[in-house]
């Protein structure tokens, strides 16, 4: 990807080559939303107050699984754009934020980026979450505990249940806090040198004793069937039974403890702080933790591929080796995304708020295209629609909310990208 000359110059492309090449996405029978009820509350939005199990579907959009309004089927040539209200300031050295408004044949969109040096000194982007791995907090509040200038909601997760993020997640200071094997990888990370990068992050655990135990997942929403989840306390309580489907029969528990098994059975428990390591097990997962005897030796380990210093996951990848990689130009809704521009080494923030009047939200084509036009050659997209939050130091020094979530207010998460900034000596 050619280097991006700035903002303003990529914004100006952007609205001469207009926005998404009309790429054919799957049919669906999605219905037009209407704007989203508005609450000043700090509390969840009462639309998904019912469960939305993410486990028996893998969510593209949004954790929270509306629908989106289908976007008109305007070929590309006819939606050349136009971008108006361009706002650009400094978060802090190191860290761009922009924002602007265009409109096209399909409506008006609003958006907004965050450009970050990752190799200036003082800059550093970070994983944000809650002290337990299973609560959720408005991004706001996350980055706050970092006392960061900026940031968004990171990874889809189980909403309705656990609310625990789907795929993985590796903090700079607590290391690796969630992940699975097969099923939710494509992550951005930062690797062991601190590079920006894209790729796959499969879980890698075993216990050392037992090397053939299929273990899957650790710390997620739940234990995949026939697997063996690890549940450590940075999980937080335990979730009994919700972490198996709801599954009752063929299920095991094993409890690790400074190195040997000091438990076994076959009821779970609930709300249960956790004192050393459960190893949890579903079908023939269950059977294999059979193996392990009370009192014998136990030394549970996981570790990701790369060795990242920071990472997350999302839905799939916008963008690879700068090519749109997805189809779907259909359903529009607001959008959370995490860019490489590979040739200026920066990592692009982008949000696109969506559900509202003035901004329709995008489709994931024209999420992908706009990353391409702003110069990503790798693209990820994270959790959408109330989800999507960006948060950044404003020009009086206060940090707030920047965007306009749709839900009305700011929607608790399970994890976001944050941005620090410390002054160098």
């Amino acid at each position: 990807m050619s280097a991006r000359i700035s903002v303003t110059a990529a914004l100006v492309a952007c609205a001469l080559a207009g926005t998404a090449p009309a790429l054919a996405g799957a049919p669906t029978t999605s219905s037009p939303t209407t704007s989203a009820p508005t609450s000043g509350s700090g509390t969840q939005d009462p639309r998904v107050s019912q469960k939305v199990n993410a486990r028996q579907h893998d969510p593209v959009h949004s954790s929270d699984g509306e629908p989106g309004e289908v976007a008109a089927p305007y070929p590309s040539f006819m939606r050349q754009a136009t971008t108006s209200r361009i706002i650009r300031r400094q978060v802090a050295p190191g860290v761009q934020f922009t924002r602007w408004d265009q409109h096209d044949a399909r409506g008006p969109i609003r958006a907004y980026l965050l450009a970050i040096d990752p190799t200036r000194p003082g800059v550093k982007i970070d994983l944000a979450t809650q002290r337990r791995v299973s609560d959720t907090a408005p991004v706001r509040e996350l980055i706050g505990h970092d006392s960061a200038v900026a940031g968004v909601n990171g990874d889809f997760y189980d909403i309705g249940d656990t609310g625990a993020p789907l795929g993985v997640g590796r903090d700079r200071q607590r290391g690796l806090l969630n992940g699975r094997q097969v099923g939710w990888n494509s992550a951005f990370y930062l690797d062991s040198h601190g590079t920006p990068e894209m790729d796959d992050l499969v879980l890698r655990a075993r216990v050392a004793e037992h090397p053939g135990l299929p273990i899957t997942n650790l710390n997620s929403p739940f234990v995949k069937p026939g697997g063996i989840g690890i549940y450590n306390s940075s999980w937080g309580r335990t979730a009994g039974y919700r972490v198996t489907d709801g599954q009752r029969k063929h299920v095991r528990v094993v409890t690790v403890r400074d190195g040997r098994v000091r438990s076994s059975g076959t009821r779970l428990k609930s709300d249960k702080g956790i004192n050393g390591t459960l190893l949890i097990g579903r079908g023939d997962g269950a059977n294999a933790l059979r193996a392990l005897k009370v009192g014998s030796r136990a030394t549970v380990g996981y570790s990701l591929p790369e060795r990242p210093q920071v990472a997350i996951t999302g839905s799939r990848y916008l963008v690879k080796d700068g090519l749109i990689n997805v189809v779907d130009d259909r359903e529009m809704h607001p959008r959370t995304a995490v860019g490489i521009d590979h040739d200026t080494g920066e990592v692009l923030l982008l949000v696109v708020d969506g559900r509202q009047k003035f901004s329709r939200g995008y489709t994931m084509v024209e999420m992908a295209d706009m990353m391409i036009d702003l110069g990503a050659d790798d693209a990820l997209n994270l959790d959408g629609g109330g989800s999507t939050t960006m948060v950044a130091r404003k020009s009086d020094g206060s940090t707030g909310v920047v965007n306009s979530p749709s839900d009305g207010f700011q929607r608790s998460v399970a994890n976001a990208l944050e941005v620090t900034y410390t002054k160098p000596r």
